[in-house]
Order: C-alpha cells, then structure tokens, then sequence
C-alpha cells in the first residue's frame, strides 16, 4: 500500500468520524428539543391542573353572603353544598311533576351540574340557622352565541321556606344579577297540568305571574311523568333596553 493511500484511508476514516459525530450531534439535539418540549407540555400541563384546581378550591371555599335576615342567609352556593342542595331536589323528582327529571342525581352529577352552572351564572343558596332550604341560578336559555342575552330562571325550596318570601326574595337578587351581567331577557319553563292534581299545580305559574314574567307559549302533553300526560309553558320576562351594539354578558365570578 503506498503513501498515498494511506493518507486517502486516513482521511476518510477522519470524515467518517467527523459524520458520526455529527449524526451524534444532531441526536443529542434532537433529544434536547424533545426535553424541552415535553417540558413545556408538562409546565403547560401543571399550569391548567392548577387553574382547574384553584377553580374547584374557590368554589369549595366559603361563599360570599348576599342578604342576611336574622336566621335567614342567602349566599353563593359551594361544592359542599351538593349533598344537601339533592336532598332538597329529591321530592322534586320523587313525588312531583314540577321537574320532568326521572331519577334523582347522584352527588357527583349535582356536584358537576354545580360547576358547568356557576362558571357564569349566580348560583345561590338559602340556609335557615346553619342549614340549606333552598337554592336558585340562572343558566344558558340555549347554547348557541346568539342567544346569550338570555337565562333560565330555575329554583327550589323546601317546605320549610313556605310563607318566608324566599321565592320572591332570591329571585329580585339573580335579576339584579343578571341586569348587571348585561343579560336582557329571563326565561321560565314550568310544567303545566290540564288540570291540578296530587304532582301539579299552577302555583309556579302564578308564582311568576307576581314576579312579571308574561305568558308566552305553551306546549301541549309534552311530558310525561306518573302514567299522565303533562304541558309546560315558557314565562318571559323582560329585564333590561336591547342594544344594537349589545356587549358580551360578563361571567358571574367577573363582577365585582
């Protein structure tokens, strides 16, 4: 083998080395993005765990109170409050035609409807000495963007708030709520019977003919619950001027 070659081995040896390393290079980089990229899905990760988990600790904190009257408070609802807010929807489901709903919702159903609802409407609660009797909110008439001017009045109370005017209290305050919210109209939807009887009444009806809402439509033996045939009515109420250039309605925990 001559000189010649030698060194012509010699110098593609080198540049095989130089390639490897190289190729190493590039691998080692290579890793290093892959690091850093799983870094910042795993900090972007940590950070929306934190936000989610501060959410459910702000609405498991204690809530701020709204009216106070004597052994009566009206405040914001928590996630504790879900076990007892069921108890209070129970004969609702059970005994009544007041809800179309069939079964009563588990804790971690009502617990999950509690944070859907109160990411932007007032969800409230009513305690008499240290224990819920009661509880109203407001919710999206419909899901599509057109109709966000508009809430679902819904409430219920124990028999224990018969006589106390809690209806009508915990109503004047979501609509206060939602005038400041920017929402404009509020919806009721009520089961109507044909005609009274042991699960039905008008009282919801005439509950909200007092409070303004008018009559707007009604829909015939669209529910059926019991083994009878029931209607449901839709109550409107109008609470504030509509705008041409209507502004986005601000989230309830954004109001000041």
């Amino acid at each position: 083998m001559t000189k010649d070659n030698k060194a012509q081995i010699n110098m593609d040896n080198n540049r095989e080395a130089n390639r490897d390393d190289d190729i190493d290079k590039d691998i080692d980089n290579d890793i290093d993005k892959d690091k850093d990229i799983d870094n910042d899905i795993g900090n972007d990760m940590d950070k929306d765990m934190d936000k989610d988990m501060n959410k459910e600790k702000n609405l498991c904190d204690k809530k701020k109170i709204i009216y106070k009257d004597k052994d009566i408070v009206i405040r914001e609802v928590s996630l504790m409050d879900a076990p007892e807010l069921v108890e209070v929807y129970r004969p609702y489901v059970e005994k009544t035609a007041i809800t179309f709903e069939y079964e009563v919702p588990s804790v971690e159903e009502f617990t999950d409807r509690i944070k859907n609802i109160s990411a932007k409407y007032p969800y409230l609660v009513v305690e008499q000495d240290g224990r819920i009797i009661g509880y109203a909110y407001t919710s999206a008439f419909h899901v599509r963007k057109a109709y966000e001017w508009s809430a679902e009045m819904s409430i219920y109370l124990s028999d224990r708030c018969k006589g106390l005017g809690l209806g009508r209290k915990l109503y004047e305050i979501l609509e206060d709520i939602s005038y400041k919210q920017g929402i404009t109209n509020l919806y009721a939807c009520i089961g109507a019977p044909e005609k009274e009887d042991e699960y039905l009444t008008n009282n919801s009806i005439n509950f909200h003919d007092h409070m303004g809402y008018k009559l707007i439509g009604r829909f015939t033996r669209c529910g059926y619950k019991f083994s009878r045939w029931y209607d449901m009515v839709w109550m409107e109420k109008i609470i504030a001027q509509h705008q041409t250039d209507a502004k986005d309605i601000i989230p309830y925990p954004m109001l000041n």
